[in-house]
């Protein structure tokens, strides 16, 4: 009984809100992880009104040229080889270079490709030391496997109240004096920090409907839910006061009550670490999670809801159930919660 429903016309719409609040630069959009779990191809259709893509691997850059697509496309982490400097040329890519021998990779190629020159201006990751900006820039210039540079850096906080200005101040006083394109601005910077847009912008979990923000649900920012996860009772047990739920019976009722077991565990990417207390929907109606997660099962209060029983349908978080909503209790991201979605799920994409 368990199926994830990813619409097309949810990333099609968060895409036209990230496109609104952009203004002028154009929309990179993040499709890195299976499209964060919600199918590669299938994202890459329905956000085909973007300006370019990034993911991050080859492979998946080779299967977006196989069906077709000639948007361009970003590798996110640059060449990991030789061979990998050789495939960007052959499949017509822009890459990220983050580090000197990269550039040396590229300069091997025998056709130059456009380069996104990443910088590291606080997030302590990925990117060139920003005191060498200068330095690396004529590097890139005179690489004959270069053309077309971007600067680009990446937020460590744009999603909280640090915010971004002691970075992108820092980044802007060396990057402003090359006259190049810029690439900053992920979903948060989207939607906060219009002063950092610049010429290409790189929304990722907007797109799938999720919000960047711990203080703003993603329906105040007009965001629709692009995955819904569903599942259905599959038993009921009627228990006493004093007894238990679950391996560890680590929950343990205070009251007699009904609860539901619902067709879903950790074997399909639902946090094991969920607590007791994770808002699910039977029947359309919220209640709560009771226990440890299984691997195939987990259970549910049915108190208060005499209608539901067998059959009743249950969602885990999608449709009138923020995912956001459900990560938060678990203690994790709306991105783990996406990406982490199992082979063995049905999947229903439309």
């Amino acid at each position: 009984p368990l199926i994830a429903r990813i619409s097309s016309a949810a990333l099609a719409h968060n895409l036209t809100i990230a496109r609104k609040h952009a203004g002028k630069a154009k929309l990179i959009s993040v499709i890195k992880a299976n499209a964060y779990g919600h199918g590669l191809e299938f994202a890459a259709q329905a956000l085909n009104q973007t300006d370019a893509y990034a993911v991050l691997s080859i492979e998946g850059a080779a299967r977006l040229r196989e069906q077709g697509i000639a948007h361009p496309i970003l590798l996110l982490e640059g060449p990991f080889d030789a061979e990998d400097a050789a495939s960007i040329a052959a499949l017509d890519l822009m890459t990220v270079v983050h580090r000197t021998q990269q550039l040396d990779w590229l300069a091997a190629g025998k056709k130059p490709v456009p380069v996104f020159l990443k910088f590291n201006s606080g997030m302590n990751r990925l990117g060139f030391p920003l005191h060498e900006l200068e330095a690396v820039l004529a590097q890139a210039k005179g690489n004959p496997g270069v053309r077309d540079l971007t600067l680009m850096t990446h937020f460590a906080t744009a999603d909280d109240a640090l915010g971004v200005d002691w970075q992108w101040q820092r980044f802007m006083q060396l990057a402003a004096k090359a006259n190049l394109p810029i690439s900053a601005a992920n979903s948060a910077a989207i939607l906060r920090y219009p002063e950092t847009h610049a010429d290409w912008v790189r929304p990722g979990i907007m797109l799938y409907g999720s919000s960047p923000f711990a203080d703003i649900s993603a329906e105040q920012l007009g965001l629709k839910p692009v995955m819904t996860l569903e599942s259905a009772i599959i038993a009921v047990q009627d228990i006493k006061p004093g007894q238990g739920v679950g391996y560890g019976l680590n929950f343990m009722a205070g009251d007699a009550m009904r609860i539901g077991v619902v067709a879903c565990g950790y074997a399909d990417g639902y946090p094991r670490h969920a607590p007791t207390g994770t808002p699910v929907l039977v029947g359309g109606d919220k209640t709560r999670t009771l226990g440890r997660v299984s691997m195939d099962m987990l259970a549910v209060d049915l108190s208060g809801l005499p209608e539901a029983g067998v059959g009743s349908s249950v969602v885990l978080w999608g449709e009138g159930l923020p995912v956001d909503e459900v990560a938060r209790a678990a203690g994790t991201l709306s991105y783990e919660l996406l990406c982490a979605l199992a082979p063995r799920v049905t999947v229903v994409r439309r």
